[in-house]
């Protein structure tokens, strides 16, 4: 554990001393004033701590946060630059970028700021833009059709506060669903912009029901506080618990931060037929993280749905998630088992999508069609 903190702190010190040496390098100015840009970028990147540690949380909200969106946002824009440097590096090693093009280059400079303001332009508009994703899926256990909006990691907090908020809702109540899902992540770090915007009063303008599962960032939060919250959003929170709700029966994991989890075999144990069916009932499991894909599968459930990784936010990182997860994203299907996992309605950090999208889902479950032939048969028999 030691050593991944050390590696988590060592190797993005060395890569912003890496990004600020060229910064140097490039700039065709005093060095007091390349100095001055150097130690921007680096304080930038420092702030973001601020946020980790909670100092935030003392400050007054219009600067706790310009802190927090100053200091995540950094991240990502040390990450762009860091790779474009690296690319540049690769490309003077094979002779195909000239060495005079990273020192003391005005327009090199100049070119460089120009497609990173454009980028992050890009990125902040992709995000705002929020993916609607429609599936249908059929099932004999339903005998009227049944309409959810399903999310995934709002991360409420300094950077998406009551008015972001106010537009999801909105836009929730115009798909006018049965029931509302969230598979965790509702609050992204601090309770206090919770608390201070009273955004629990947007949950309740909800014209229909909301189950909800706890994700890490509840616990990270403070997870006394973010059930109380929970409570006073009205919103059902199913922690290692399952519900029926008409047809379907809707079952909640607790995050697998919590080590004491039930494991979901005893979750559902309850809910079995003799059959062996899971229920008689549309299952439909919410689990924050989707690690262990099988067990929905082993278990029986119908339709699980999950966040959690954001697709990686940016990409190169959805490479990462996606080597580290069965599915980190979109579609999946094991056995009888469909499966969501979803890359996230809210943000942790810098509001920036590039390469994924964020994005709510709206699920229609339908009767399933009956084969002619099968009615037939059946009538026979009687």
């Amino acid at each position: 554990m030691n050593l991944w903190m050390i590696a988590f702190t060592l190797l993005p010190l060395l890569a912003i001393a890496y990004i600020g040496w060229h910064v140097w390098c490039l700039l065709p100015l005093h060095w007091i004033w390349k100095l001055l840009v150097v130690a921007l970028l680096a304080g930038s990147f420092l702030l973001m701590f601020a946020g980790i540690r909670r100092s935030t949380d003392s400050m007054p909200m219009p600067l706790a946060t310009a802190v927090y969106e100053v200091g995540t946002s950094s991240i990502f824009v040390l990450l762009y630059l860091f790779m474009l440097f690296l690319v540049l590096d690769l490309g003077r090693l094979v002779r195909l970028v000239p060495r005079t093009l990273l020192y003391n280059n005005t327009w090199m400079a100049v070119g460089i700021t120009v497609f990173m303001v454009v980028l992050f332009v890009y990125a902040n508009l992709h995000y705002q833009h929020k993916y609607r994703e429609e599936l249908t899926v059929t099932s004999p256990k339903v005998t009227k059709p049944v309409r959810l909006v399903m999310m995934s990691d709002l991360h409420l907090g300094y950077h998406n506060q009551r008015d972001e908020l106010h537009r999801w809702v909105d836009m929730v109540n115009a798909e006018a669903p049965d029931l509302v899902l969230i598979a965790g992540d509702i609050i992204d770090g601090s309770m206090r912009p919770l608390r201070d915007e009273r955004m629990h009063e947007e949950f309740r303008r909800l014209k229909a029901p909301v189950y909800a599962c706890l994700g890490n960032h509840e616990y990270y939060s403070g997870e006394p506080e973010a059930q109380q919250f929970y409570k006073d959003a009205g919103i059902h929170l199913l922690r290692d618990t399952a519900i029926t709700v008409g047809e379907l029966c809707i079952i909640g994991r607790d995050d697998r931060t919590n080590k004491h989890r039930k494991a979901l075999k005893k979750i559902v144990a309850p809910l079995s037929s003799p059959e062996g069916n899971t229920t008689a009932r549309y299952s439909l499991l919410l689990d924050h993280q989707p690690y262990h894909l099988e067990q929905a599968e082993r278990e029986g459930i119908d339709f699980q749905f999950s966040g959690h990784t954001h697709h990686g936010q940016v990409w190169p990182i959805s490479w990462i998630t996606e080597s580290i997860y069965e599915c980190a994203f979109g579609s999946h299907q094991r056995g009888h088992t469909r499966y969501y996992i979803s890359s996230g309605l809210g943000i942790w950090g810098g509001k920036f999508r590039i390469g994924t999208r964020s994005e709510y889902v709206v699920l229609q479950v339908n009767l399933e069609a009956r084969d002619k032939k099968q009615e037939a048969r059946e009538m026979s028999d009687v």
